[in-house]
């Protein structure tokens, strides 16, 4: 499967997927495709990492596969685990057999329970796996996708080892908690993506938002940069930008004043040591305007 023509052709299809790349994005997103290597986008939370492996989805109709990581995922969750339930029932079914004949039943696939990274492998279609906050996964876990992405293979040791039917596409995604290793980074293209300048985000507004008036997404879009401007606990994402847009067409407001950010702040801020802060801010950069 040839999943782009060329990093020009890549940056289309994702903006019909709703996914407004910049040309840095697009073109490592088409040279992952057409190397075969997997893509890791670092970066601040809320920027769209995730939304890009959910765009190259849409844009190729590729069936999307997720891996969530979390702190104390291990390879049962990430890879395979056989169904002991079923395994059980099976050997008390089979009294009176040799342990070895049972043992030849109860080791197969029917009653093996693959997980995210086992069913990328296998899958006969067009896969991205999306390797999600890779990040947050003990160091252990990188192994295991080490051996992954070097070979596409995992090895069971009751079945043998299973090679990849068609490489899925791969996309990590981190958000820099902590360094990952440089064994991994070698086998991946690497992609940083930070917040966008506020002509590109306005973009985003608009396409997520038809509804909005173009006046006011801006003065949305200004907003939201000055409270990326300030010691935040949490600085607003691209996606509650968007959904600030989408409040205050809910509300048919036409104008973002003082007062209208008092009332719909919580949409984009979720602390609220963040909110005086922020409301005294915003309302000086409207004063100097």
């Amino acid at each position: 499967m040839t999943w782009f023509e060329s990093p020009a052709e890549t940056e289309k299809r994702l903006a019909e997927a709703g996914y407004l790349a910049d040309t840095a994005t697009a073109t490592t997103t088409y040279l992952a495709a057409a190397l075969g290597k997997p893509l890791l986008v670092e970066g601040p939370a809320g920027v769209g990492k995730t939304e890009l492996a959910k765009a190259v989805s849409r844009a190729t109709g590729a069936e999307l596969v997720r891996l969530q990581c979390y702190e104390g995922l291990d390879e049962a969750r990430a890879l395979y685990e056989w169904n002991y339930k079923k395994q059980l029932l099976r050997i008390q079914a089979s009294q009176g057999q040799a342990w070895d004949e049972t043992h030849d039943q109860i080791f197969t696939e029917e009653f093996l329970l693959t997980r995210p990274l086992l069913t990328a492998i296998r899958n006969e279609h067009p896969t991205v796996l999306l390797v999600d906050e890779v990040d947050k996964t003990d160091v252990e876990v990188e192994g295991l996708l080490l051996e992954v992405l070097s070979d596409f293979q995992v090895s069971i040791p009751e079945l043998g080892t299973v090679g990849a039917v068609r490489r899925p596409l791969v996309v990590l995604t981190s958000n820099a908690t902590r360094e990952l290793s440089e064994a991994l980074k070698r086998r991946c293209l690497f992609l940083h993506v930070d917040h966008p300048d506020k002509e590109r985000e306005r973009a985003i507004v608009v396409s997520q938002v038809p509804e909005v008036e173009e006046a006011l997404a801006g003065q949305v879009v200004d907003a939201v940069a000055a409270l990326r401007q300030l010691e935040l606990r949490k600085s607003p994402s691209i996606a509650e930008t968007v959904d600030w847009a989408r409040t205050l067409v809910a509300l048919q407001v036409g104008t973002l004043d003082d007062d209208v950010v008092a009332r719909t702040l919580g949409v984009v801020l979720k602390h609220a040591s963040d909110h005086d802060r922020a409301l005294a801010a915003l309302a000086g950069e409207r004063r100097r305007r």
